[in-house]
């Protein structure tokens, strides 16, 4: 993947709203560590606002990918949908001005910077894109994309742990009620 068709020269960019679009795909994410998910197909809309001094970015990703299940292993398409906004500020001393700065969505460059290099963001807004909690829908469980014998397992585990089955818990049972009758 040619890194440099993700650098945009702002210098000869002139004051006003400027957009940028990009296709991303699993080739893309080689030049970083490996992945959780694979089949990335997805868009990366950026409206990039010139004003002196300082560049207003609103990334839009859209697409799907796939990830694993988190609950039965197997393949789980997801749709991507977010938007992401950065402020880049044109300063004297950036790096010490990023080391400084808490706010992850202001990023400082030199003055005598001409290149905006966002494949990092793009990497990152994809990555932040794809929920936390991998799993399919309750009402989707079960459905063809679904290991129906790991789930099945995980309901017979679930049904023994019910049962207390642990010795050192017998005769503590009585105990489990007490509360609610106060």
């Amino acid at each position: 993947m040619n890194r440099r068709n993700f650098d945009i020269a702002f210098v000869g960019l002139k004051p006003g709203i400027h957009e940028f679009e990009y296709e991303i795909n699993d080739k893309f994410f080689e030049d970083y560590q490996e992945q959780d998910f694979r089949n990335c197909i997805a868009k990366v809309k950026l409206s990039l606002e010139k004003n002196s001094g300082f560049m207003l970015l609103k990334f839009e990703v859209g697409g799907k990918l796939n990830v694993t299940c988190d609950r039965c292993g197997n393949d789980l398409p997801l749709e991507l949908w977010d938007e992401f906004n950065i402020v880049v500020k044109i300063v004297e001393d950036p790096e010490l001005m990023n080391d400084q700065e808490e706010d992850p969505d202001v990023y400082y460059i030199s003055k005598g910077e001409s290149h905006l290099r966002i494949a990092d963001w793009i990497y990152e807004f994809v990555n932040l894109s794809i929920p936390m909690q991998r799993m399919c829908t309750p009402e989707e469980m079960g459905g063809p994309g679904c290991n129906k014998e790991v789930l099945a397992m995980l309901n017979k585990l679930d049904a023994n742990n019910n049962s207390p089955a642990n010795p050192l818990w017998k005769g503590l049972e009585k105990f489990k009620d007490l509360e609610d009758s106060n």
